[in-house]
């Protein structure tokens, strides 16, 4: 256990925090997706160009997150992530008054800039904390809460829309900020002391990261974690797509997608808590890649059968969603294992291997894979065995 640990208040109202800044990511994506009929209308513009404000969000988090860790790794954890709350609230008020979808896409940049800072900094706090089994049942626990975000998101999104507009779910997003700074001001005590706090220079940084990024089982742990999680997450920035064009669901319909989702992480968070000092590491890897795995090739089957319910195309990211979240925790500890002196830079790298991925998917993938269910499935597929040649690369390395 680290040095903080003694210091901290209740560790599961910890967790709650932790979770809670975890969430403003898929709130910032899933929140507004059934907005869109009514943003093109409203701002004259196209989906193409409303997609763009998913990929401006995604870049600049991505090019953000490599910095949020080192800084917090400097100055302190809890400093820099409300200072990374107030940017987002102000951002997200910003969105409330856009007129035009040009508008949209700088706020949205500062969105992602400053949305990462929890995110990022809420990894490290976990590992400041905890060590081996005690880190991976506080990161499930975290990821199990975190994980009713995705359904929850657009079911307050679809029902903000329906009542107030588009304009009142970014007004709801800088809410969420500002009740999410007065709850870190409040109840989340530092976990780096002074002592142990990394000089914030240009030579120390870039020794840093260069040291990171020669790191291979850090690397290769990292960059399966951004690929397995992106065989699920390209469901999410296709759903308007998924949802409304193949399987002629509507804008009030995304349950259908975020529902399952839901059931698979909160359910495999809690399998991952619950064995996290019971199963090895090994076995717990194996459990979540064999799931993943099982329907994975459900899903391949499905779309070639082409039944007619949505119900059978949905299952797969249950089941899927089961299996990643019992690795998540895994992966993730793994990797900040590889980097112990510089925890905060190393989430912070992690996640931009994650974020610049989704960036990737929903610029240039996502869209390529639209055409049918079948191409959609077929590019999960490929993510998902990527991760899993990555995972081996990295155990093996980690030797």
């Amino acid at each position: 256990m680290g040095p903080a640990a003694t210091a901290a208040p209740g560790r599961f109202g910890i967790t709650l925090i932790l979770a809670g800044l975890a969430m403003l990511g898929p709130f910032s994506i899933n929140a507004y997706l059934p907005s869109f009929p009514e943003m093109e209308r409203v701002l004259h513009t196209d989906r193409v160009a409303l997609q763009q404000t998913i990929s401006v969000y995604f870049a600049a988090f991505a090019f953000m997150s490599l910095w949020h860790g080192a800084v917090s790794d400097a100055y302190g954890r809890r400093r820099v992530v409300l200072a990374g709350l107030a940017v987002y609230a102000a951002a997200s008020l910003g969105c409330v008054f856009a007129t035009r979808v040009e508008q949209l896409w700088p706020l949205r940049a500062l969105q992602g800039f400053s949305a990462g800072a929890g995110i990022v900094i809420g990894r490290a706090v976990v590992r400041d904390l905890h060590d081996g089994p005690l880190a991976r049942r506080m990161m499930s626990q975290v990821v199990m809460l975190y994980g009713v975000a995705p359904a929850i998101a657009p079911l307050a999104g679809g029902a903000l829309q329906l009542a107030f507009g588009w304009r009142s779910v970014f007004l709801f997003l800088a809410l969420m900020a500002a009740a999410l700074f007065l709850a870190v001001a409040l109840r989340l005590p530092e976990t780096l002391p002074p002592a142990q706090r990394r000089p914030f220079r240009a030579a120390d940084l870039v020794q840093g990261y260069a040291a990171l990024l020669a790191n291979g089982a850090f690397m290769a742990w990292s960059l399966a974690y951004a690929l397995m999680f992106g065989a699920f997450f390209i469901y999410v920035l296709s759903a308007p797509v998924f949802l409304m064009q193949h399987l002629g669901l509507g804008e009030t319909d995304f349950l259908w997608l975020f529902g399952p989702a839901t059931l698979g992480l909160v359910g495999g968070s809690a399998l991952a808590g619950r064995m996290a000092v019971r199963w090895s590491v090994r076995r717990t890897l194996l459990g979540g890649f064999g799931l993943m795995a099982a329907a994975t090739l459900y899903n391949l089957a499905v779309c070639l059968a082409a039944p007619p319910e949505p119900v059978w195309y949905v299952l797969y990211v249950a089941v899927f969603n089961i299996g990643m979240s019992l690795a998540i925790p895994t992966l993730a500890i793994r990797a900040l294992d590889c980097v112990p002196a510089r925890r905060g830079m190393g989430s912070s790298v992690q996640l931009f291997a994650q974020t610049g991925f989704n960036a990737f998917i929903a610029a240039v993938l996502a869209p390529l894979l639209w055409g049918s269910l079948l191409s959609l499935a077929l590019g999960a597929a490929a993510l998902f065995v990527c991760a899993g040649l990555g995972t081996l690369l990295a155990a093996r390395l980690s030797k």
